[in-house]
């Protein structure tokens, strides 16, 4: 049913050489994912421009004390407006990015994320609720199905669970290092993937996105009213919603690190390696 898997690139195979590297359903997963996590993100940004407040517990209002707050302050007083954020009682000005941006017409706007990062850019609670809800099944289906071929073709045992060896501290702060000195790996080395890269994808692929996917059941009505302990796992509707959120910005933070190493990394050999799933190897160092 799966497309073979690609011959490992070996020590034969020197610097320049085209190899293949990754297979059709790993490239059909990935751009479709691109497409569904960007509209879930979107349209939950507009979520939760509605209630720009996260509580832990069961309930969460207007009275109660968030444990984070994206709004604005001032303005009523005769002293200008400005965006804040509110962590656990610190505040942070974010005038121009969060809490207060301009709009279409470069009027100040006081809501907790601008209109060119929310799905739809106007408010709208039900097209943003229309929206999460369309795409949201589309992306179980997809996670299900990647977890469920990755395990039957091999993929998580042959590229993604890190060996022991790779796991000693030393190897880990020597690719850590590495990472830090932008020295990618030349030849062979290039087409597999480092330590510090399975452990993000196995974070994203078993912690991240099942964490999303569960949260997100626990605050549908209908699933809490069949199964009132997704909700109660997590302490309480609200806590389920600050995990949610958490964990949407954790793959966003690895989105960012991503983009920024495929930048790095050479974007022209990296894209068409996701596009064509074939992959030129970096030349040895000195060549």
């Amino acid at each position: 049913m799966s497309e073979p898997d690609p011959p490992a690139p070996d020590a034969a195979h020197a610097g320049g050489a085209l190899v293949r590297r990754h297979r059709l359903s790993t490239r059909l997963w990935h751009w479709a994912n691109v497409v569904v996590l960007l509209v879930l993100l979107m349209s939950g940004l507009m979520i939760f421009n509605a209630h720009p407040r996260l509580y832990w517990g069961e309930f969460g209002a207007n009275f109660d004390v968030p444990w984070l707050e994206i709004g604005s302050m001032g303005g009523d007083d005769g002293t200008p407006a400005r965006g804040a954020v509110s962590l656990g009682g610190h505040v942070f000005t974010t005038t121009g990015v969060l809490g207060l941006s301009r709009g279409s017409d470069g009027s100040p706007v006081a809501v907790a994320f601008p209109g060119w990062a929310t799905l739809p850019s106007d408010y709208s609670l039900a097209d943003a609720r229309l929206w999460h809800m369309a795409f949201a099944p589309v992306l179980v289906l997809l996670t299900l199905g990647y977890l469920v071929l990755s395990a039957v073709n091999g993929h998580w045992r042959r590229d993604l669970w890190p060996r022991l060896v790779e796991l000693a501290p030393g190897h880990v702060w020597r690719d850590i290092v590495d990472h830090a000195r932008l020295r990618f790996p030349r030849g062979a080395a290039a087409a597999r993937y480092g330590v510090l890269q399975k452990l993000a994808y196995l974070a994203v692929l078993g912690v991240l996105l099942p964490l999303v996917i569960l949260t997100g059941l626990a605050m549908a009505p209908g699933m809490d009213a069949v199964w009132p302990w997704l909700t109660e796992v997590w302490g309480g509707r609200q806590s389920a919603r600050s995990v949610h959120f958490l964990c949407a910005g954790g793959m966003v933070l690895f989105f960012l690190v991503h983009l920024a190493m495929v930048l790095l990394a050479g974007p022209v050999n990296e894209v068409r390696s996701m596009v064509t799933g074939r992959f030129r190897l970096p030349g040895e160092r000195g060549q």
